[in-house]
């Protein structure tokens, strides 16, 4: 990772605006959620939070893949990024309305939408096949560091100061980010790709279906969102009621997660391969008994290690993942492929985000946590069962 960065000047620009981007989203991370949570008192309450993030990918997703493919990539990740710091200066002014809340929740990730399938797509025109598992280990390690330092401060932040000062810090990132990206050389051409009407808007699904790995992947994607949507959401309320830590303790276990996944790509980089199923699908079964095990024992210490397995086991099936679609995926059709996923994994966050706020009210927040479990070993079975036929044609093969 330390060679990559030293050889490769546009790779260090791009990691560097993702690291200060990444590193904003920690203080937003918590205080949002803790925002909300203090207003409303519940479980729904936070659950529409989190809703009103996923609502944008839903609208926007399938719009936001073809600009992607069709425009300069670089213009995207800038102007999502300047889009995203008014945004976030809304809850500076009014951080004591739920209403403006959701509506900044929904604007940070209307502006993600557009940035994410762009920012995808434009890594393999950074680093070459050879380095991409490396470079995506690299963005995932550094955004998760600063997820490690940040997060408990940003919990001490809002406690001390109040969440205004969390919300300035991350559009200041955001400012930063697109600084950084102004100087990126790749990116600045759109794709070579002609699309016609909606049929050329959903090829995505053309690739994904024509493909066996690329299509089982998509429905395992759709099980663990059913499952991390909710408990991701939901973790304040479990923290709060569960575990009896305050905004400083939530922000400690999202370090706990941040741990993990830092250790994740450093101890297994050489190990991961992109297209492995094992890679893709077996992280799934770890995250499934770190939920049992938050839903059983009401113990901070024992909750903080199992939430570093989690965060070991989710860094590195994203990296596997992002490797899988940048290499398997052809440039013209990458952004839609990626906005795909995004969809799909995010139209199941919102059922489960619905399911697990009504669960949690009615019933208790580690009910969630065990039929997330079940949710988990389904998709670590189906994934790592299946036996992968890699002669589809609709990737169009590897990467020119």
């Amino acid at each position: 990772m330390i060679e990559l960065l030293r050889a490769g000047g546009q790779f260090r620009r791009l990691f560097l605006a993702h690291t200060v981007s990444r590193a904003g989203d920690a203080f937003n991370t918590v205080a949002l959620v803790v925002v909300v949570f203090e207003l409303t008192g519940s479980g729904v309450g936070v659950a529409g939070a989190v809703g009103f993030e996923v609502l944008p990918v839903l609208l926007l997703g399938p719009v936001a893949g073809l600009a992607a493919d069709r425009l300069p990539r670089r213009t995207l990740m800038v102007a999502a990024d300047l889009f995203r710091t008014v945004v976030a200066l809304g809850l500076v002014l009014a951080a004591d309305s739920v209403g403006v809340a959701y509506a900044v929740a929904f604007g940070l990730s209307a502006g993600a939408v557009v940035f994410n399938p762009a920012a995808g797509s434009v890594l393999p025109e950074v680093v070459g096949d050879d380095d991409l598992v490396t470079a995506n280990g690299a963005m995932w390690t550094a955004a998760v560091v600063a997820q490690i330092v940040l997060a408990p401060l940003a919990g001490f932040a809002v406690a001390a100061w109040g969440a205004e000062v969390a919300f300035a810090v991350n559009a200041a990132t955001f400012v930063a980010s697109a600084l950084l990206l102004t100087g990126l050389d790749a990116g600045r051409m759109p794709a070579d790709t002609v699309v016609h009407g909606w049929a050329g808007a959903l090829d995505g699904v053309r690739v994904v279906r024509s493909d066996s790995l690329l299509s089982r992947l998509a429905v395992v994607q759709v099980l663990a969102s059913m499952s991390a949507g909710a408990t991701s959401g939901l973790l304040v309320v479990l923290a709060d009621r569960w575990l009896g830590l305050g905004p400083s303790g939530f922000g400690a276990m999202l370090a706990a997660i941040g741990i993990g996944a830092a250790l994740g790509p450093l101890l297994f980089r050489r190990f991961i391969r992109a297209a492995d199923k094992r890679w893709l699908f077996a992280p799934f079964a770890v995250r499934g008994g770190v939920d049992i095990t938050l839903a059983a024992v009401a113990n901070p210490a024992v909750a903080g290690g199992a939430l570093v397995a989690y965060g070991m086991s989710t860094s590195t099936g994203m990296v596997a993942y992002q490797s899988t679609l940048q290499t398997l995926v052809l440039p013209d059709v990458r952004g839609r492929v990626f906005a795909l996923y995004d969809v799909l994994w995010n139209g199941a966050r919102l059922v489960s985000l619905l399911a697990g706020g009504i669960l949690t009210d009615l019933v208790d927040v580690r009910a969630v946590y065990v039929l997330s479990a079940l949710f988990l070993f389904a998709a670590a079975g189906i994934g790592l069962t299946a036996t992968i036929d890699r002669t589809g044609a609709g990737t169009g093969g590897r990467r020119s």
